[in-house]
């Protein structure tokens, strides 16, 4: 399967709070962000951590976020971001 996004593309982290280890950090979701690289295919380590085979794979991306769209207290200066690995199945267009 194709990976749904490309490098450019804006996308939403779903806010969604499923039980048990998850990768994706709270307090991304629901934020927009920007692709800024695509890696490639790799097993589902939510699935990975109770024992499945991680399967199918899973597209991951980095996601850049600006800082003060995250957090809205202002800690940041405004071209600050940060950038975290997401997969796929977390993301949704913006």
């Amino acid at each position: 399967m194709e990976a749904k996004y490309k490098v450019g593309d804006r996308v939403v982290v779903q806010n969604r709070f499923p039980p048990g280890h998850i990768r994706t950090p709270e307090f991304v979701r629901g934020k927009a962000g920007q692709i800024v690289r695509y890696y490639g295919n790799y097993k589902n380590p939510e699935k990975l951590a109770y024992g499945q085979d991680g399967l199918p794979l899973c597209h991951l991306y980095w996601v850049e976020f600006i800082v003060n769209e995250v957090w809205a207290h202002k800690p940041a200066q405004a071209q600050d971001k940060f950038l975290i690995d997401i997969y796929e199945h977390w993301l949704d267009p913006a």
